[in-house]
């Protein structure tokens, strides 16, 4: 089994934190669109398992807060094991594409673009993106945010090519 270092662990948070990430276009939403994004603003709390070669607990703050525009900023921090991983980002409706995009970046050096999509009442956002991790090995990263009411849930899977050996996690949040 591959040994997942701090890096790669910190990795997998950024993934995990909100692999949501967000274009520069300009937003130009409509007012239901704002509206939903206007709904998560707050403070959110989450609480889930890390399972790799190892199960540990991770602990996440993320905060939504009004943006420029019709944007809506965030900011979070995860603690794994004794390691912070903090992320940033903004959120909004991109009028050009018709579509909700959330853009990320991070402490582990990971950063990323999730298209959001409208699911019921909530807004559904995925990731998938492969990379090398701190050793060189390709990783195979995917993430599913899912906003709906008043429940956050980030979803993650970082899958090694070579080996196959993985960590995922899930963790829910609420206000």
């Amino acid at each position: 089994m591959t040994f997942l270092g701090p890096l790669s662990r910190a990795a997998a948070l950024a993934g995990l934190l909100l692999s949501s990430s967000f274009a520069a276009a300009p937003a130009f939403a409509g007012p239901a669109e704002v509206s939903l994004l206007k709904s998560y603003i707050g403070e959110w709390r989450g609480r889930g398992t890390l399972v790799g070669a190892a199960t540990e607990t991770v602990v996440c703050r993320l905060s939504l807060s009004q943006g420029n525009q019709d944007k809506i900023n965030y900011s979070g921090r995860c603690t794994l094991a004794g390691s912070n991983l903090s992320v940033a980002g903004t959120i909004a409706y991109v009028d050009a594409s018709k579509r909700y995009e959330a853009a990320m970046t991070s402490n582990a050096t990971f950063s990323g673009i999730a298209v959001g999509q409208k699911r019921g009442g909530g807004l559904v956002f995925n990731l998938r993106e492969r990379k090398p991790d701190e050793d060189g090995k390709d990783m195979s990263i995917s993430a599913q945010i899912a906003l709906n009411g008043d429940a956050i849930n980030v979803a993650f899977e970082v899958v090694y090519v070579e080996s196959g050996d993985s960590l995922r996690a899930n963790v829910p949040f609420a206000r």
